[in-house]
């Protein structure tokens, strides 16, 4: 799948975002390993730090099925450039360690960033140690 293939279905996920707070509709999209893709929106929730924003959702349904090795993120909003993953879903992507990240916007502007550009200072399990 290419990044513009992923992007469209962040873009059709973005769609069916739930944001009647801050009427700021995200999308996202992973694909994994095995070639699967699990989109995710933004699920806003009126006690704020309860809501999950389209990243998590995304990443966490695939986890949910059983995957655990992505390759790749796609993100989109109606921003005037690429959108960047908010500090949590930026650990959540360090978690499951997804090697490329693919920012976006309506407007077509894109850039991909490496997992060490995103979060260069990452926790991870060998910190647990």
């Amino acid at each position: 799948m290419t990044d513009q293939e992923l992007i469209k279905v962040a873009e059709k996920y973005r769609g069916y975002a739930y944001n009647p707070y801050s009427h700021f509709a995200v999308g996202a999209a992973v694909l994994t390993k095995k070639g699967n893709v699990y989109g995710g929106c933004n699920i806003e929730n009126s006690s704020y730090p309860v809501t999950n924003c389209a990243e998590r959702t995304a990443i966490f349904k695939a986890v949910s099925e059983g995957e655990r090795e992505i390759e790749a993120i796609a993100l989109t909003a109606d921003t005037d450039g690429p959108c960047a993953p908010c500090g949590a879903c930026r650990q959540v992507i360090a978690e499951f360690r997804i090697p490329k990240i693919i920012m976006s916007n309506l407007k077509g502007d894109t850039r991909v960033v490496t997992l060490e550009e995103l979060l260069p200072f990452a926790f991870s399990p060998e910190d647990l140690t």
